[in-house]
């Protein structure tokens, strides 16, 4: 009986060469971001449009960020992270983009000016979180908010130290917030200490407070 013939490109898709694949992004991440310094990472929707009230606010957050030393992360798309990299960029600031490959593909905006391209989300987070001394998350869909509850869920945990997780733009997350008081915190699925966790801020220099007075303390 004849043996089955393995494709080269088939044995490279299986799992144990999947963790090579895994330790590489590991690997550039680590050795392209260790240096930045003190950054924040800003998250949102890429559907954002350029006359957009929160693009506008999110460049403008960026720009104050980068003035006063920080460098901006972003994931690299376009909407509220390209208004974020245009920001810093426009400052002279180091403007980075974590890049995810996926099936859709996202290019990188023009105003990122130190690009990573990830293929695991995980790995990517993982950058987002060693990397930043901030979480501005921005109006957004599933995709923000997963990058949110993933963040807080970390810090209610302590499986990272904490850090300022800031919510921008009241208005919008206005539901949620009562949601979350209203059911989690009525049916004790969270404890009232949890909501210390993140403060929702509408203006750039209340942000900047917010976070300064955080690592004063």
């Amino acid at each position: 009986m004849k043996k089955k013939r393995i494709k080269k490109e088939d044995f490279l898709l299986e799992d144990p060469w999947r963790v090579f694949r895994i330790m590489s992004e590991f690997v550039d991440g680590f050795e392209t971001l260790r240096d930045i310094g003190k950054a924040v990472s800003i998250f949102g929707s890429a559907r954002m449009k350029s006359d957009n009230k929160y693009y506008d606010l999110a460049e403008r957050t960026a720009r104050l960020f980068t003035e006063k030393g920080y460098a901006v992360i972003t994931g690299a798309g376009r909407g509220i992270m390209e208004a974020a990299n245009k920001g810093a960029k426009e400052a002279r600031g180091k403007s980075i983009g974590l890049n995810i490959t996926i099936p859709l593909e996202q290019e990188i905006n023009g105003y990122v000016t130190l690009p990573l391209e990830f293929r695991y989300f995980f790995v990517r987070k993982l950058m987002f979180v060693k990397y930043s001394k901030a979480f501005l998350v921005f109006p957004g869909g599933f995709g923000t908010l997963d990058e949110f509850f993933e963040v807080i869920a970390l810090i209610q945990t302590e499986r990272v130290e904490p850090f300022p997780v800031i919510l921008a733009g009241k208005e919008y997350w206005k539901g949620m917030l009562e949601w979350i008081k209203t059911f989690c915190l009525k049916e004790n699925t969270i404890e009232k200490k949890d909501l210390m966790i993140f403060r929702s801020i509408d203006e750039p220099k209340e942000m900047i407070e917010f976070v300064n007075q955080f690592y004063k303390k």
